[in-house]
Parts: C-alpha cells; sequence; structure tokens
C-alpha cells in the first residue's frame, strides 16, 4: 500500500483497519464493536510537542461537548510508551478522555507507513467508514473536524 503525502495508508472511505486494545484503566476496546458510533481516533504520544499544543482543544472543544453522547468514542492512542509515562502524560495534560497503550506500535501501523509522525486524528462514521483525517494541528483543520463530527452525530 502506497503512502500519501502525509504518510496515512489508509484513506477516506476506506473501513477503518480493526484492533482490539487495553485502554489505561484496563478495559478492552476492539474498534467494530463501535459500529453504530462515531468514533474519534486520536494518535499522540508524551514527547510530541504538536500533540501537547492540540490535546487541551480536545479536551474543551470536542470531549466536553460530546462525553455524555451515548453514540460518540474518543480513544487517543499513545504511540510506544509505557503505562507510567502515559499516565503522567496524561496528568500533566489534564485530559480526561480514555488513551490506549500502543506500546508496539501496532495500531498505528495499521493507519500510517513505517516512521510517519504522530499528532493524527481519524474520524469514524457509524458504519465503520474513515470520513475525515488531520494531520499536526491547524486551527481551520480543527474546526472542519470538528464540523463533521457535529454533522455525524446529528445524522
Amino acid at each position: 500500500v502506497e503512502a500519501d503525502s502525509v504518510g496515512y495508508i489508509v484513506k477516506l472511505g476506506d473501513i477503518a483497519p480493526d484492533f482490539t486494545c487495553t485502554l489505561t484503566d484496563g478495559s478492552q476496546v476492539t474498534l467494530s464493536a463501535l459500529r453504530g458510533k462515531v468514533v474519534m481516533l486520536q494518535f499522540t504520544a508524551g514527547w510530541c510537542k504538536v500533540c501537547r499544543k492540540e490535546m487541551p482543544f480536545i479536551e474543551k472543544e470536542i470531549w466536553q461537548q460530546h462525553k455524555d453522547n451515548p453514540n460518540f468514542v474518543l480513544i487517543a492512542v499513545d504511540l510506544k510508551e509505557p503505562k507510567e509515562k502515559i499516565e503522567k502524560f496524561i496528568a500533566d495534560m489534564g485530559v480526561t478522555y480514555p488513551l490506549l497503550l500502543d506500546e508496539d506500535g501496532k495500531i498505528f501501523s495499521l493507519y500510517t507507513e513505517k516512521g510517519a509522525g504522530v499528532t493524527r486524528n481519524i474520524i469514524i462514521d457509524k458504519e465503520g467508514k474513515i470520513v475525515f483525517l488531520t494531520r499536526l494541528f491547524e486551527r481551520e483543520e480543527f474546526d472542519q473536524m470538528k464540523e463533521v463530527i457535529d454533522n455525524l452525530l446529528n445524522q
């Protein structure tokens, strides 16, 4: 599979590659089991400056807006860091949405080419299709993503 200019090997309209993972609270989640919900995957890491810049906006403008909506799921995928590091990262950032441990980078590699950078968001519709992809943190793109989420939840 050839990557696009920003390192994604998935594209809009694809069914999101499935995975099962463990969240920091120990619970397990399987992506395909979330059909019928709008899912936002955020790829992040504690050492990533742009992720740190973006996360408070995700917390305030997306998670706080939609966390009580049973049709919305937000999962942050932390790339290749041990649990202790992630727990400190979450505490530092003050985010309250769930993070999962992608210690070997397997989940990230389902979506991106080898060596691709983090700070990415993937929006998946109720049918499990990828409908929006972001790279880095740009206010305009972020606002578009929020609009996509709102529209999907209102369908």
